[in-house]
C-alpha cells in the first residue's frame, strides 16, 4: 500500500471513530422520551408486598410518596435505610408513604434485612425487575419523590441522609 492509500485509510478510520463518538455522546445526552422525568406523572405499577397484598402506586394518590429502589447487597442502601425509616416515622401521619422497592431478590433474602434495619414501611418485591426497568434504574439507591397528584418532583441517585430526605419532603407532603 502506498503512502497516499494509507492516508485515505487513516482518514476513513478516524472518520468512523468520530461518527461513533458523536453517536455515543448523542445517546448519552439525549433523553429517552419514555423515561421517568421530573415534572411528569410517575408511571403506575403494582407489586407484591413483602408482608401483604399487592400495592399499586395509583392507590397512593393524595399522599406524598418516597419511592426508593434498593438491594440487600448494596452498602449505601444499608446506610440510608435507617434515615428513610426515621423520616417515615416522623411524617407517616402527615400523608407520607415510603415504598422500598427491592430489586430482584426473594423474600428469603429481603426478610432478614428488613428485620435487621427495623423497616416498617411497605417493601415491594420487584422479583423480575420489571418496575426497575420501567423506571430506568441504574445505580442504586435511587429515590423518586412523588407529589400527592402523582407528579415526580425530584429524582435522587445515591445515598440520602435524614436532612436531605426532610428537605425533599417539603416538596411532596400534602398541604
Amino acid at each position: 500500500m502506498n503512502k497516499s492509500n494509507r492516508t485515505y485509510v487513516r482518514i476513513a478510520v478516524l472518520g468512523l471513530l468520530l461518527v461513533a463518538l458523536v453517536f455515543a455522546l448523542y445517546s448519552s445526552f439525549v433523553k429517552d422520551p419514555d423515561a421517568v422525568k421530573v415534572g411528569r406523572a410517575a408511571p403506575n405499577f403494582s407489586l407484591e408486598q413483602l408482608n401483604g397484598p399487592e400495592l399499586a402506586l395509583d392507590d397512593l394518590k393524595g399522599k406524598g410518596v418516597v419511592l426508593n429502589f434498593w438491594g440487600t447487597w448494596c452498602e449505601p442502601c444499608k446506610k440510608e435505610m435507617p434515615a428513610l425509616q426515621e423520616q417515615y416515622n416522623k411524617f407517616k401521619d402527615k400523608g407520607l408513604v415510603v415504598l422500598g422497592v427491592n430489586i430482584g431478590e426473594s423474600p428469603v433474602a429481603v426478610e432478614p434485612f428488613v428485620k435487621q434495619f427495623g423497616v416498617e414501611f411497605p417493601i415491594l418485591l420487584d422479583r423480575q425487575s420489571q418496575i426497575t426497568k420501567l423506571y430506568r434504574i441504574g445505580p442504586i439507591p435511587t429515590t423518586f419523590f412523588i407529589a400527592p397528584d402523582g407528579e415526580v418532583k425530584e429524582i435522587f441517585i445515591g445515598q440520602l441522609n435524614e436532612a436531605m430526605i426532610a428537605d425533599k419532603l417539603s416538596k411532596i407532603l400534602p398541604k
